[in-house]
């Protein structure tokens, strides 16, 4: 019996969709990098065999060689190289470590942190920084890029971004490559309307700071987001 003759609920892919990675045993995710298994043996249970042999164990799995993945009948040297792509992909992530995220405190640091990417730019762009709720950075995504005096900021991408990185607070960021850090009318009225938003489905705006490469205007700062 094949994968695909295996009932919905049983079939890894389908089980991955519905549950997601961390649904799935050490042999189901084996068998999702297998793919196929042989005319004998379907990929699940190829990789039953493959964990057994390793006495289960992940740690010696993963420093197996091509040699030792290829003796099981079904693993040629295609699929081996795969397993062996994936295996060296976990190694390298756990001698990296946890990603050190940058922890914003005031706009100083929101300044800091978006300098790399508006220093210089000939152009203005929108940029939002997610965050979780230790006022971490979890992802910074650029949402525009306009011409010399303007860009256009979409609030449904926006918060859909938000929402699927799990974010608890937004801080928006454009640049003037004019260097004139005062925030247009534009500016205000889409930070107000983005700020009612955010307050309603429960996803802050913290700040949204324009910056030049003199200085910087921060709505927090100037009181512009306190409660009305």
């Amino acid at each position: 019996m094949n994968l695909l003759q295996l009932p919905s609920s049983d079939q890894p892919r389908n089980k991955l969709h519905q549950h997601g990675p961390r649904g799935l045993t050490d042999s189901e995710l084996l068998a999702l990098l297998i793919g196929k298994g042989t005319q004998h043996k379907n990929a699940k249970d190829l990789a039953l065999d493959v964990l057994v042999h390793f006495n289960n164990s992940l740690y010696r799995m993963f420093s197996a060689t091509k040699a030792d993945l290829q003796q099981f009948r079904g693993i040629g040297p295609a699929k081996a190289a795969l397993l062996m792509a994936c295996f060296e992909l976990g190694r390298r992530m756990n001698a990296q470590g946890p990603e050190i995220r940058e922890i914003i405190r005031n706009s100083k640091d929101v300044y800091q942190y978006v300098r790399r990417t508006f220093s210089l730019l000939p152009f203005e762009e929108f940029v939002i920084l997610l965050m979780n709720n230790n006022h971490e950075i979890i992802h910074a995504h650029r949402l525009s890029r306009g011409g010399i005096t303007g860009t256009v900021a979409d609030g449904r991408i926006l918060f859909k971004i938000a929402l699927d990185f799990k974010a608890t607070a937004i801080i928006l960021c454009h640049n003037h490559p004019s260097g004139n850090p005062k925030p247009s009318e534009q500016d205000i009225r889409l930070t107000k309307n983005y700020r009612k938003f955010g307050q309603y489905i429960d996803l802050p705006i913290l700040d949204h700071l324009i910056y030049t490469d003199y200085g910087y205007f921060s709505f927090a700062d100037e009181g512009l987001l306190d409660p009305p």
